[in-house]
Formats: structure tokens, C-alpha cells, sequence
């Protein structure tokens, strides 16, 4: 199988900058949708069922600290491997290995839970990692909040290296 560089994928699948880092292009976007009735209260307006983007991350960046309403499923295509932090409701941090090695303890597919603070980078000695990320109710820039680092910082000081690593 032929190798590529992030710049191939990055041409090919068309992606764009995102705000969080890394690039991404949005792939679907269910033409199901739910009223704002039958959602929960928080989400504050009518959202597709389903969206899915392409997510690339180079070695030189990251993906910072951020949180989604919706459970966010991701799923390994191509590359290195990529590390997922996530710090969940109760303050414990849980990494995911999303990669293709299985036998070196990664896995091809991982989720978020929705409200949980998460931020991405390649692993240590790889050059980029593409994933799939799956969000449902779909993805709506209403439902994201990019991490303020002061406010992580307090929240969660036992993870100020990794959070100054991973914050603007």
C-alpha cells in the first residue's frame, strides 16, 4: 500500500483549518433532523441527527481543549497514531490511543462523552494521524466550547502540564 503525507490527504479530501487546530472537512450531514422539542433543553434549537467530518492533526500541532454537547465516536483511517485526552465529568482524565496497531494497545475507534473536555495530538514519533469524527445529534458550532486555559487550569490542576501543552 502507497504511503502519503499529511499534504496528500489535506489536498485530496479538501480540508480546511479548524478553529480547535488540526484540519477537517465536513463529509455528511444527515438530512434527518430533531425539533428543538425533542431534544434535551441544553441544545437550544433543531439539530441534524448525524454528522461525520475527515479530522487530520500534524506533528506540529494539536487539537486543543474543547467540549461538544454530543457523544463524539472517532474512528481511525490512515497515518500515525493519535492520542485523545479526555477529562470527564468527575475530573478523571482517560487517554485513548486511536490507531491501528492493536497490538501495541491502540484502538481503531474511540468515544467522547458528550460535555467531556478533550484535546488531540499525534503520539510521540509520528508525522500525522486522519481520523473520522462521528457526532450525534450532528455537530452545530452552537454546541462548542474552545477550553478558556485560566478556567481549565483551576478546574483541573493536577493536569496543568498537559493543559498548557494543549490550550491557546
Amino acid at each position: 500500500m502507497k504511503s502519503h503525507t499529511a499534504d496528500f490527504w489535506i489536498q485530496h479530501l479538501q480540508l480546511n483549518k479548524h478553529i480547535e487546530g488540526g484540519w477537517y472537512s465536513e463529509i455528511y450531514r444527515s438530512a434527518l433532523t430533531f425539533s428543538n422539542e425533542q431534544l434535551p433543553a441544553a441544545f437550544g434549537g433543531e439539530r441534524n441527527a448525524c454528522t461525520h467530518i475527515y479530522f487530520l492533526l500534524e506533528k506540529k500541532g494539536y487539537s486543543a481543549f474543547h467540549r461538544i454537547k454530543s457523544d463524539e465516536l472517532w474512528h481511525f483511517y490512515a497515518g500515525d497514531p493519535l492520542i485523545i485526552y479526555e477529562i470527564d465529568k468527575e475530573g478523571k482524565m482517560k487517554e485513548h490511543f486511536l490507531g491501528n496497531d492493536i497490538e501495541k494497545g491502540q484502538s481503531l475507534f474511540c468515544v467522547i462523552g458528550g460535555g467531556n473536555w478533550f484535546g488531540s495530538r499525534v503520539a510521540n514519533g509520528g508525522e500525522y494521524g486522519l481520523a473520522g469524527c462521528t457526532v450525534a445529534p450532528g455537530f452545530d458550532f452552537n454546541d462548542f466550547e474552545l477550553a478558556d486555559k485560566k478556567l481549565l487550569l483551576a478546574a483541573y490542576p493536577e493536569y496543568a502540564k498537559l493543559i498548557h501543552q494543549l490550550s491557546y
